[in-house]
């Protein structure tokens, strides 16, 4: 049967499908780019500790203002247990869209797989590292009631008393690290006695149940500034503004010595380049705006941003120096 040519007006009406069709898929292709579209919806950030903490604070202040930048809500997800393994497996195991982002820690991300026996995640494969979100500060403290007035008076103390206690916020904890590296560096022999969280270690501390304890230090800095807890020193590689009379334990002699637990910001694998951009820049802004700073300041916590690079590099190296800290110290979690 002969086909009949189109006519003439079906003809040009065609011809305006199609060049309109071909104009829509452009669009839609320049609207739906990987990148440019994100986020068209609520972003959901997992912490993986309880709510009410220091961590649960910077996630909620930085959160809203990324947010705000993005343009969609952040909307926190507090998943605890297991050391914080428990959400950030459910951020390795999320769709790797950027819809679900997690708040990694040293704990989680670079000492859990080599004190848990079972980890359901490999840090360094089964995350996207987006950034850093800052740093908090651990205390060597003691009871007034010790007679130790510095560092060197400690080790001397723990030396004449073998087995002396120090308390912590937990087994595994980054405070638990700094205690065996201490007992490490200065060949003393201690005993780890791990609390469920920092709470009832300080009230045990104050009834003098306990004289010694590391702990974060926004948890036991209105008790040093109250003169019931004595500040000998500060774990990290510089001193606390809050406590600018307190010296690092590398200042009081412990040449070397630097536990400065560090908290960052994780998406599942294999996130799109655009996308980690996107949130890298947006939690970079909101950490350098000065309300913000102030803010978690005043919580005890330095804000401080990075590349996707540098906290994958960091991630990387405490990794494998902490495994280390981790097999000598004997620090296993069941």
């Amino acid at each position: 049967m002969p086909i009949r040519p189109a006519h003439p007006g079906r003809r040009s009406l065609l011809h305006a499908a199609i060049a309109g069709a071909v104009a829509l898929a452009g669009s839609f292709h320049a609207t739906a780019a990987p990148g440019d579209a994100f986020p068209s919806r609520p972003i959901r950030f997992v912490v993986p500790y309880a709510a009410g903490g220091t961590t649960d604070l910077v996630a909620r202040t930085v959160g809203q203002r990324v947010g705000e930048k993005l343009g969609q809500p952040v909307v926190i997800e507090n998943r605890p247990g297991a050391g914080g393994n428990i959400g950030m497996d459910a951020v390795a195991k999320a769709a790797p869209d950027g819809y679900t982002i997690g708040f990694g820690a040293i704990s989680t991300n670079a000492l859990n797989p080599h004190i848990y026996k079972q980890v359901p995640f490999d840090p360094r494969k089964d995350f996207t590292a987006i950034s850093l979100l800052g740093t908090s500060t651990i205390v060597l403290e003691v009871s007034p009631s010790l007679p130790v007035k510095n560092v060197q008076e400690l080790v001397a103390y723990a030396k004449a008393h073998p087995g002396l206690t120090y308390a912590t916020a937990g087994t595994g904890t980054s405070m638990h690290l700094a205690g065996a590296m201490f007992a490490q560096m200065t060949q003393t022999s201690l005993t780890h006695a791990p609390y469920k969280g920092s709470s009832p270690a300080i009230n045990d501390m104050l009834g003098g149940h306990i004289t010694v304890m590391f702990d974060n230090l926004p948890a036991s800095l209105p008790h040093i500034q109250a003169g019931k807890l004595r500040a000998l020193a500060v774990a990290g590689k510089q001193r606390a503004p809050s406590l600018p009379d307190v010296p690092t334990l590398a200042e009081a002699g412990l040449q070397g010595y630097a536990v400065e637990p560090w908290f960052g910001v994780y998406g599942p694998a294999n996130l799109p380049a655009p996308v980690v951009q996107a949130l890298n820049a947006a939690f970079v802004e909101a950490l350098a705006r000065p309300d913000v700073r102030e803010k978690l300041a005043q919580a005890g916590f330095n804000p401080k941003g990075s590349s996707a690079a540098e906290l994958q590099s960091l991630t990387q190296s405490e990794y494998e120096r902490f495994g280390k800290v981790a097999k000598t110290a004997g620090i296993t979690v069941e």
